[in-house]
């Protein structure tokens, strides 16, 4: 290290000795120390590189929450918060070495593989009686979301009130308290809805041109993150996506180019999504063609999301009932979080599937859709293929999309 940092290392080591987080250490383990920039006051945080101790650990496969399932549990919401010890045995694998000398963690360090499954545990175990009531946690951030500021004042004392009963405490700088608007998890919350929070994709407008497959995989991943507020994405980043399967030559054409100028447009001017509501019944508007299965969820007029994909092999095969039949399957599947359990109206421009519940004579794969179908409460109507125009562009165009609902917020961050 150099020399301001080793001053900065002897500070922070002796913090963290007076505050109880280390202790001086003779373990037989040890992982060297390094600084990293702090990207919210500036200066520098010490870290342990943990890659050794990592790989000869065992996985926690505690599942961390769905980003998309969390923003729907917030519909509705006015007012929001937003906020951000080892077993006795574990505490020498801990250990870290620096200029002056190895020490252990007494609490859970940063870095740890199993740190981030052992934390959402720990925080849905504090918050158990309150999720998907007025707190939603992600790992170490937790949203407070209310109907009323009055309302919202007793869901803070709850929360406050629990932090304080295990001895846990958030950082007063990482809070923000009554705002019209939140980032969260890079989204921007509010009344209208969630769009793209726009600090996040700076990275993706600064990006230069990939030059290896690497590169390409890390922009797409990025821009990726974001895909259901991108019509056609798939289809825009085909030229990009082509450049990373196994054996594909690298030639970063034109077609490339302007796939990847593309998404950079597209990402800013994203839309803010609807969201849904599952007090009311949902619309499913569906059509097959020969390019693959289009549907749309709505509700009351209104577009909740988008889905479409291409016909997969064995299914080009399939009659033009069976393709109908398999579009409205396909579209229970992957809005069942929505669907079951609430009323949903299908509607069809194939007008034989208005009677296939009641029909006699089914071929095999005919009835074990009608066993899914038979889980949801739907009526399945008949509307002329001309009528059902937003599916049936979403099929011709054989795109793989799906443009999730958001939640309609104003924001209290923590």
């Amino acid at each position: 290290m150099a020399p301001d940092e080793l001053r900065e290392l002897k500070v922070q080591l002796q913090e963290q000795l007076d505050k109880g987080f280390i202790r001086p250490s003779s373990s037989p383990w040890g992982c060297p120390a390094l600084f990293v920039e702090k990207k919210d006051q500036g200066g520098k945080r010490l870290c342990v590189d943990y890659r050794p101790l990592n790989a000869v650990t065992i996985k926690n496969k505690y599942p961390l929450p769905h980003i998309d399932i969390l923003f729907d549990r917030l519909a509705g919401a006015k007012v929001w918060l937003l906020s951000n010890k080892d077993r006795e045995e574990d505490i020498p694998k801990t250990a870290f070495s620096t200029g002056y000398g190895l020490y252990e963690y007494l609490v859970m360090s940063f870095g740890l593989t199993n740190a981030p499954a052992f934390f959402m545990y720990m925080m849905n175990s504090v918050f158990m009686n309150e999720l998907d009531k007025f707190v939603v946690v992600f790992i170490d951030d937790i949203l407070i979301y209310s109907k009323s500021e009055k309302e919202h004042e007793e869901h803070l004392k709850v929360v406050l009130t629990r932090l304080r009963e295990h001895k846990l405490y958030a950082k007063f700088s990482k809070c923000a308290f009554l705002l019209k608007e939140v980032s969260f998890l890079g989204h921007i919350l509010s009344e209208k809805g969630v769009a793209v929070d726009p600090s996040k994709v700076k990275d993706v407008l600064n990006w230069k041109q990939p030059e290896t497959v690497t590169e390409i995989r890390s922009f797409l991943g990025l821009a990726g993150y974001y895909r259901r507020f991108i019509k056609d994405f798939s289809k825009t980043a085909k030229p990009m996506t082509s450049l990373t399967k196994k054996n594909a030559k690298y030639l970063w054409s034109s077609n490339c180019e302007e796939a990847f100028q593309t998404l950079k447009k597209l990402l800013t001017s994203a839309p803010v999504l609807a969201q849904p509501d599952v007090t009311k019944p949902f619309d499913v508007y569906c059509d097959a063609s020969g390019n693959g299965p289009g549907r749309v969820l709505m509700r009351e007029g209104r577009v909740i999301a988008y889905a479409s994909r291409q016909l997969r092999k064995h299914e080009a095969n399939y009659p033009t009932h069976d393709l109908e039949l398999a579009a409205i399957v396909h579209a229970l599947k992957i809005w069942r979080h929505y669907l079951l359990g609430n009323t949903c109206h299908i509607y069809t421009d194939h007008k034989s599937l208005k009677y296939i519940l009641t029909q006699p004579e089914l071929n095999m794969r005919q009835r074990r859709w009608l066993e899914l179908i038979k889980d949801y409460d739907l009526e399945i109507h008949y509307h002329p293929g001309k009528a059902n125009v937003v599916a049936d562009a979403l099929s011709r165009k054989a795109h793989c999309n799906f443009i999730e609902a958001r939640p309609t917020v104003r924001v209290l961050s923590l």
